[in-house]
């Protein structure tokens, strides 16, 4: 079937057919006549199906349909709540691509920049509004949006915004838009936690899954490489140099860890930037897009950064630390083997973390193959340790003016362990590094063993 028989937009189609696609995605071929047929969603989609699209285009569709229903002032018809800036400004480059022969207009709004040029281009007018929840609740708080006039809500990766503890942003969001409305909900996972919002939230909704809950992509090889977590470094600086990887996105569990593994891989002569909630927008928009360019061989990213990586034929992911939440894991890899293309995810894996494994194993229904590298066999004799989590603490709640309540400082410092609404992290080192040793010295060559059990 093609996108020609979904009854999209001419111009929609015309600019489908500029990017090259012609065949629609299994996603796409469920959601999108659903969505024209203004019905409620509840979308269960693996990472790399084509979900932004799959709501994006039908979105695009019914505003054009209702344009002239407002009268003649343009106002803010959809919004998008995403958790993470990357996400938003994903599903804003999606709707910018797919929307540029119609006459709407949208813009991308989120934390970590200022605020002011977002007031201005929110005066100018616009039909389509991205958002993180945070720094939404920060415009409603002054008064410089409106969201009374919205006919179309969508949560995307709302499992992801239930993770980092955005339920009572989202309450307050749905206090304000109205209640006749088309909603839809998409989520790779499907927790109680979700069908409870679904459940409050949807009316009559129509289910579309494309794939089975909580399951890996079939086109994505997994293997898990056992290694004691002090030579972890030098396991991936050898995979990488020995199989010469140009592309290789990494995650650690904490902001701390992805620093120090940034640095000792410059040092071991592969180039590598870390995204993480503590670094600036720019320098996270800047990390990427190297990235995306091969400008950097590798991106060191923790699990909320990650969210809203988009890059085509990603063809390497390294857990350098599993997740300490299984669902974390299916988010990871999925990263890589989007759109059909091949990839290859491996798990480098201590002795502390075989029972996260096997809580992984046990989620996605399979055993990974375990292959030990020649060198890094581990040692028999090195007993497990606790492993902390390094997320932070449930999210402060707010007043109704949008300012931030539950234990906020008097001086406008976040509590440490809070994080601010947009999903960043202020302030906050992880529970691992505050309890780590001191930074003892590093030597550049890559066959010493590091102090990374301290990560």
């Amino acid at each position: 079937m093609s996108f020609e028989s979904l009854g999209l937009h001419a111009d929609i189609l015309r600019a489908i057919s500029e990017k090259g696609y012609t065949t629609p995605t299994p996603i796409q071929l469920q959601a999108i006549p659903t969505i024209l047929a203004g019905k409620d969603v509840m979308g269960a989609a693996q990472t790399g199906t084509g979900k932004t699209a799959g709501f994006t285009l039908p979105l695009l569709n019914r505003l054009m349909e209702t344009r002239n229903s407002h009268g003649g002032k343009r106002q803010i018809r959809a919004l998008v709540l995403t958790p993470t800036r990357e996400l938003a400004a994903q599903v804003g480059e999606s709707i910018a691509l797919y929307g540029k022969h119609l006459p709407l207009r949208s813009t991308v709004i989120f934390g970590g920049v200022k605020i002011n040029p977002q007031i201005q281009k929110l005066r100018q007018g616009v039909d389509i509004l991205i958002a993180t929840p945070g720094r939404l609740l920060d415009h409603v708080g002054q008064k410089t949006i409106d969201l009374t006039q919205i006919d179309i809500l969508v949560l995307d990766e709302a499992d992801r915004m239930l993770d980092m503890g955005f339920i009572h942003d989202i309450r307050q969001v749905l206090a304000i838009v109205p209640k006749e409305k088309q909603t839809l909900l998409f989520s790779a996972t499907f927790s109680a936690d979700i069908k409870t919002l679904a459940n409050g939230l949807l009316k009559s909704p129509m289910l579309v899954e494309v794939a089975r809950q909580n399951t890996t992509a079939e086109n994505i090889s997994q293997v898990v490489h056992p290694v004691d977590k002090k030579r972890k470094r030098e396991l991936l600086s050898f995979l990488i140099g020995s199989n010469n990887w140009r592309q290789v996105l990494v995650f650690t569990r904490t902001k701390h860890c992805a620093n120090k593994l940034t640095e000792q891989l410059n040092k071991d002569g592969i180039t590598a930037a870390a995204i993480h909630g503590n670094k600036s927008q720019g320098a996270r928009t800047k990390a990427l897009a190297n990235f995306k360019s091969n400008t950097i061989q590798v991106l060191v990213a923790t699990d909320i950064a990650a969210r809203g990586i988009d890059i085509d034929q990603l063809p390497h992911v390294v857990n350098f630390e599993l997740p300490n939440v299984p669902e974390d894991y299916v988010h990871r890899i999925g990263r890589t083997g989007r759109a059909g293309s091949e990839g290859e995810a491996m798990s480098l894996v201590c002795v502390d973390e075989l029972k996260l494994l096997k809580g992984i194993e046990r989620l996605i229904k399979i055993d990974i193959p375990s292959m030990i590298i020649d060198g890094y066999t581990p040692d028999p004799t090195i007993k497990a340790e606790p492993i902390k989590n390094g997320r932070g603490g449930p999210r402060p709640q707010r007043k109704n003016n949008g300012q931030r309540t539950g234990g906020q400082k008097q001086n406008g410092h976040k509590p440490q362990g809070q994080p601010v609404a947009n999903g960043k992290r202020k302030n906050q080192s992880s529970t691992n590094a505050r309890t780590a040793k001191p930074k003892q010295r590093q030597s550049n060559n890559v066959n010493r063993p590091d102090n990374f059990g301290n990560c």
